[in-house]
């Protein structure tokens, strides 16, 4: 069979689906925009995902898809990983030392295993629940501190060096909701003088021109992460009502529907 040869394969026309409101997204969107890649994009209404988006991404219907030249590739860090691999040349994501690739991935396993279900946790809920997740969080973001002040990341202004990397664009295409939670919460969870250089990293990443370009407005991310809260809540209430009224019953009594799982809703977030 004949390979299509490379450049050729670089320059078929790039298409994401995303949503406006998905850290995921704007992973694929800074990293895309850095490498200085032309894209079009496909907007998805994530309670009415479309036919199309279906079709590219049939195991896990969820956004961000990257086509390229009419192939499909989903979940974001595997396509920043794509995108490195299509384009070395251009604005390079890895570092070009074997450990220190590991390393990244590692740390970016870290921020979507650990972080960030503990951040949203703080948002979907309130009381001992809620006290709890924050230290969590505390914990976590204690243990990326150390590793910027003693660690493989010593010294350095980005995660990535002087320039930002992959680890930046996943750490940093998800701390800006740190703040958004903090204003709808009313939960401090980046103090500054407890993370000063998670606090500095995270001043200097979101002073990008490219991050600029990606994150939305605060003023809109408020209004929204406000209606998925009172969402998120309202589930949990609607849950624990049920399992309420579902103990009291008799036992021949049918059990009360549950609601859907909270993560159903927030999992494209």
């Amino acid at each position: 069979m004949e390979k299509t040869p490379e450049n050729a394969s670089q320059a078929a026309p790039l298409k994401l689906f995303g949503s406006w409101a998905s850290s995921y997204t704007h992973r694929v969107q800074l990293a895309l925009r850095l490498k200085g890649l032309e894209f079009e994009y496909a907007e998805e209404d994530l309670g009415s995902k479309s036919n199309e988006l279906l079709r590219h991404n049939p195991v896990y219907k969820k956004v961000p898809v990257l086509v390229h030249g009419g192939r499909a590739l989903p979940e974001s860090v595997i396509i920043l990983q794509y995108l490195d691999d299509a384009w070395p040349e251009t604005r390079p994501l890895l570092p070009a030392d074997a450990f220190d690739r590991a390393l990244a991935r590692f740390w970016c396993h870290f921020a979507d295993d650990k972080l960030g279900p503990a951040v949203g946790a703080v948002f979907a809920s309130m009381g001992e629940d809620q006290e709890a997740a924050v230290r969590q969080v505390h914990e976590n973001l204690a243990l990326i501190e150390a590793e910027l002040r003693d660690g493989a990341f010593k010294g350095r202004r980005f995660f990535g060096g002087d320039e930002v990397g992959l680890l930046d664009v996943v750490l940093g295409c998800g701390s800006y909701w740190l703040a958004v939670f903090e204003e709808v919460t009313g939960v401090r969870l980046v103090d500054a003088d407890a993370f000063p250089l998670f606090h500095a990293w995270l001043r200097d990443f979101e002073a990008l021109d490219e991050v600029r370009e990606t994150i939305p407005a605060v003023d809109r991310l408020l209004e929204y992460a406000r209606g998925v809260r009172h969402m998120l809540l309202g589930l949990a209430g609607a849950g624990a009502a049920a399992a309420s009224a579902a103990a009291a019953a008799p036992a021949e009594a049918p059990a009360a529907p549950a609601p859907a799982p909270a993560a159903d809703i927030a999992v494209d977030i």
